[in-house]
């Protein structure tokens, strides 16, 4: 959501050499004319980041939206302006902008010009690609973050230049990939390193605001540093379950190890990731907090019931920008098992004699006995990967239309008693051979249980058995 200008007249300091009022009028005039109907048009092009459209090459929408913000830069009376979309091989494109300055500082002017994708949850009437005007706002996906940067950093510009005042020389820098974690930004930074030069001072156009009644800058914002965890307890899948009480949790020690680092009763952290807060910026918290004492109270949608971590607002600013936190930005799920066994069967001529070779690959159409297949699968009753028609028998644990289950679990009472694969099988690893029954939801752990001429159901990833001949 975009607001449109509503600021009001402020005598300028005894510094800047802009009339206050006049350039107010001169902005508003250029936003309403200029800007508005150009973000309008930007809405319209769904250029997600291309971490939510891996194939945003061949879409173009990213092209797209760097096209309409260099054919808009051009048409701007800004002296000496000049205007380029850069792109190296494979990479998101990059808006270069220069102009030249009065003075030897260089300032650097950041935005970028990438979505996030659609998301849920949009109002009656509204959508991530229709831009919508109610009023002074302007709904639409990616005007704020960060469509508006380009359009208002030339506007600025502009602005300084009517007025006549001094300025640096100015690069504004729009890339196309900070929705996903702007992976291509340090490229683009080292090939054009001599075309930036060294700025003196860097405004990044993609920050915050407390509310629309006032200019806001970001003064403080804490570093970052990231880092993966990881916990292996097991080095490949087995049945959910089996090794619970046996084998130690992967999450406690998780938890134990995240704890070293932060008290989970408070929250605080280490000593050695604080740092002195200025008097100066808790001068500034406090000012804030003190015009902002509504919109923070209203600031998170949190649940009914739950509140802040801390009730007093300066503490809370500064505990969001300057005190360190710990973040979990989610779990990946289990990789992958190695490489393990798993059978298939398809109705067709008994095979003709038994085999303990490792088995080969079943193809789709190809006939024969029983089929096996070894493939690197994924643990956790994963079908097996096969085109064969396998029929659909009792003894799964899926529904009838899926067919065949990779993994059958022996009842309870049958655990302990479970025998090895017998010498009539071909057992890498020893466990149960399961067995279809005409009963759904059940199996054997027991040859013996299995009637004449009923086949072997799949049985568990750590067992792969073949049939005897006839």
């Amino acid at each position: 959501m975009m607001r449109g200008a509503r600021v009001s007249a402020h005598e300028p300091s005894s510094t800047s050499p802009l009339p206050a009022r006049e350039t107010l009028s001169f902005i508003q005039r250029r936003w309403t004319e200029d800007v508005l109907p150009a973000l309008t048009r930007y809405i319209e092009i769904p250029a997600k980041s291309p971490s939510f459209d891996r194939e945003w090459a061949a879409h173009g929408h990213l092209d797209r939206a760097a096209a309409l913000i260099e054919e808009w830069s051009r048409r701007r009376p800004i002296e000496g302006l000049t205007v380029e979309t850069v792109r190296l091989p494979g990479r998101t494109p990059v808006i270069l902008m220069e102009v030249p300055g009065t003075s030897p500082e260089t300032v650097l002017l950041y935005g970028h010009c990438d979505k996030q994708p659609e998301m849920t949850g949009w109002a009656e009437g509204l959508g991530p690609w229709i831009p919508v005007r109610r009023g002074d706002r302007l709904y639409g996906r990616g005007a704020q973050d960060d469509g508006y940067a380009a359009f208002c950093a030339l506007t600025a510009i502009e602005a300084v230049q009517q007025a006549r005042a001094p300025h640096a020389r100015l690069v504004v820098l729009i890339e196309a990939s900070e929705e996903s974690g702007s992976p291509d930004l340090p490229a683009y930074m080292e090939a054009f390193a001599a075309r930036i030069g060294e700025p003196d001072l860097v405004i990044c156009l993609d920050s915050g605001c407390g509310n629309y009644e006032q200019l806001w800058g970001t003064t403080s914002l804490r570093g970052v540093i990231n880092g993966v965890l990881t916990v292996e307890v097991l080095s490949e899948g087995v049945h959910s379950g089996a090794a619970s009480g046996i084998v130690p949790s992967s999450f406690r020690i998780a938890r134990q190890l995240l704890s070293r680092i932060e008290d989970e009763r408070t929250g605080a952290l280490v000593r050695d990731f604080h740092v002195e807060v200025p008097p100066a910026r808790a001068a500034e918290a406090r000012a804030v907090a003190g015009v902002l004492t509504g919109e923070a109270a209203e600031r998170f949608p949190v649940v009914k019931g739950m509140s802040y971590a801390q009730d007093d607002p300066v503490s809370l600013l500064l505990a969001n920008t300057w005190e360190p936190a710990l973040g979990h930005h989610g779990r990946r799920r289990p990789p992958h098992a190695r490489k393990m066994a798993a059978t298939c069967f398809a109705p067709s001529r008994p095979s003709s004699s038994p085999s303990a070779s490792r088995p080969r690959s079943t193809r789709p159409g190809r006939r024969g006995g029983s089929r096996s297949c070894w493939k690197p699968i994924r643990p956790m009753g994963r079908a097996c990967a096969t085109r064969a028609p396998i029929p659909r028998r009792a003894g799964t644990h899926r529904p009838p239309s899926r067919g065949w289950s990779k993994r059958c679990s022996p009842p309870p009472s049958v655990i302990s008693a479970s025998p090895p694969c017998s010498r009539d099988w071909a057992a890498p690893f020893p466990s149960w051979p399961c067995w279809a029954s005409d009963s759904p939801g059940r199996s054997s752990s027991s040859r013996a249980r299995a009637a004449p001429g009923r086949m072997p159901m799949a049985p568990t990833s750590s067992c792969t058995c073949r049939t005897r001949s006839g």
